[in-house]
């Protein structure tokens, strides 16, 4: 679960040739919070997620096969907010801010392949105070990847993701996959943003009705008791979501759903724990809650 996090700090990015930014607010309901060996605690809480983005293309430039090359700017960020009770400070903060900004560069290398690769930064932090923020929370992150444009609906790729999670630079395999069916009825796996599963149906022009599967997260590079750890947060959501279109740039979207499952824990950063993480068959996480998002976004 961690590992596939990180590689979406790389793979978060969009391939669109137009501006676009959104802004999205979420909550997670109050469940029970179990630990490494899958025992309840006796601890419990929600999670409030506030995030929001835009990215910015400064060069594009058409070929004869109508592939891009772009330069763009990529500026994003979250808040989330958790209330938790019996639930230590060491084993889950209060709060979590993420903040990141990348260079995206895409272009052609031959008629069916193109080449999308950024180069970045962020900021993690397990509190809000601007002012506290020391390099050990930053992480600087880059990646290349190959995509091959096997269909007009279908593009998969691979390459590589670098960043410092571990106090040194290291890379890790990336994958790229973006798969879309049109039309009155849609189907949309994409691991662009995030990672999506979405099937709907348009019942008017202006409106779309569907049912979602999605996997999200954010993290803390924190100072805990004279050690470095990484604080990971994910969340696998399902649900029902309608869909509106006003005008030609902007979209409203309404989620109601579960919260299937929800990690939460802190880990050493070293490498041996990564693997160590890797290995186990339970992180302690929070149990299925109730799940609702609203969200925003705008194509300029």
């Amino acid at each position: 679960m961690r590992f596939l996090l990180i590689l979406l700090l790389i793979t978060t990015v969009n391939t669109g040739t137009y501006a676009q930014a959104f802004l999205k607010t979420e909550y997670i309901g109050s469940s029970s919070y179990e630990d490494i060996d899958n025992n309840k605690t006796g601890g419990k809480g929600d999670a409030k997620v506030i995030s929001g983005g835009i990215q910015i293309p400064f060069y594009v430039k058409m070929n004869e096969n109508n592939r891009p090359t772009t330069w763009g700017l990529a500026i994003g960020g979250s808040y989330t907010s958790f209330n938790n009770k019996n639930i230590s400070a060491n084993l889950c903060p209060s709060e979590i801010l993420n903040a990141q900004i990348s260079l995206l560069h895409m272009r052609p290398v031959s008629k069916n392949w193109s080449l999308l690769a950024s180069l970045g930064a962020g900021s993690y932090t397990a509190h809000a105070d601007i002012s506290r923020i020391k390099m050990k929370n930053v992480l600087a992150h880059g990646g290349a990847i190959f995509i091959w444009h096997l269909k007009d609906n279908l593009d998969i790729g691979g390459g590589l993701a670098v960043n410092n999670s571990f106090g040194y630079p290291m890379a890790f395999p990336s994958l790229y996959l973006d798969w879309r069916l049109g039309g009155r009825y849609e189907v949309k796996v994409s691991m662009m943003n995030a990672v999506e599963i979405s099937a709907g149906m348009r019942v008017h022009e202006n409106i779309k009705l569907g049912i979602i599967g999605e996997m999200n997260g954010s993290m803390a590079l924190e100072e805990v008791n004279g050690e470095d750890m990484m604080f990971t947060h994910q969340y696998i959501v399902a649900g029902f979501r309608p869909e509106f279109t006003l005008g030609k740039s902007f979209s409203l979207s309404l989620t109601a759903g579960v919260s299937a499952i929800r990690p939460a824990y802190y880990t050493k950063r070293t490498l041996k724990s990564f693997f160590k993480a890797m290995d186990r068959e339970h992180d302690p996480e929070f149990k299925v809650a109730p799940y609702v998002s609203l969200a925003l976004a705008y194509k300029f």
